[in-house]
């Protein structure tokens, strides 16, 4: 399965359609996430894919809404060396959700399929281990009674590097953009090698991968979100009635002067002018 090369795209998703559809969709969210809360279940949804695939802008349009208590998003760094001498899968594990939790994967376990197998940063018999054991882990977790969903996010070299042209030119997103991602731009056959071995041996039918097509990145937010909710048999909990309590009456409580209290500077007057 190769990455797609450019190629004919559909027209991108006017902003009025996206904000309207995004909102219902983060509505759903919410009661998503009171279900699991509610129902003790366990959600892990694993974001993988190339470089400025559009993870990282989708997972904050998962969470936007959401409660950090609930559900919380892990994206580990580079492992320690007391982590390297572990079993690869044990940091891992540690990050699982426990019941009524979600937990977003910004990268996972596949880190050893993709950029540890290309940039040389394991053995070629340690990548062969993890495509053997990779099955079967998330074969207990599943049986465990854990709901694992995978989305790999596809997109094209073409846009890819336009997307990174835009984080050198941008200073608020040059933090996003390493040698390394960049080293990605010369190794594109061999990322999409990598892909397509990762996908025959974890393709599987209790945990199978599902592509996102991100060249479009509303489009793919929207889709992304529309089919994680159809695959969890959700509904909707009925929240607790509240009422705002009467203000009590005052009883003669003095605000202290304004002058014993350091205020932050009034920057925005200066923009008024």
């Amino acid at each position: 399965m190769a990455e797609k090369q450019g190629g004919n795209r559909p027209a991108k998703v006017p902003r009025a359609i996206y904000e309207r559809e995004l909102y219902r969709l983060q509505t759903e969210l919410v009661k998503l996430q009171e279900w699991v809360r509610a129902e003790g279940a366990r959600l892990v949804v694993v974001f993988e894919g190339r470089d400025a695939a559009g993870k990282g802008s989708t997972i904050k349009r998962v969470t936007e809404h959401l409660n950090p208590r609930v559900a919380r998003i892990v994206a580990l760094p580079r492992p320690t060396e007391r982590e390297r001498s572990q079993w690869y899968f044990q940091r891992y594990t540690e990050h699982l959700p426990a019941a009524g939790e979600i937990v977003l994967f910004d990268r996972s376990w596949y880190n050893r399929a993709g950029v540890e197998r290309v940039m040389g940063f394991c053995t070629p018999a340690e990548h062969q281990r993890f495509l053997r054991q990779c099955p079967v882990f998330e074969r207990m977790l599943v049986e465990e009674g854990i709901l694992l969903r995978k989305y790999w996010f596809s997109v094209s070299d073409e846009v890819q590097e336009q997307r990174f042209r835009r984080r050198l030119e941008d200073p608020t997103r040059r933090w996003k953009l390493s040698p390394m991602d960049l080293e990605s731009l010369t190794r594109w056959e061999e990322y999409s090698r990598a892909k397509d071995d990762m996908f025959v041996h974890t393709d599987i039918a209790e945990a199978p991968w599902y592509v996102v097509e991100s060249d479009d990145k509303r489009r793919a937010r929207l889709n992304m979100i529309a089919h994680l909710l159809s695959t969890v048999p959700y509904h909707d909990i009925a929240p607790p009635e509240l009422e705002l309590p009467p203000r009590p009456s005052a009883t003669g409580y003095q605000r202290p002067p304004r002058d014993l209290q350091t205020y932050v500077p009034d920057h925005a007057a200066g923009l008024e002018r």
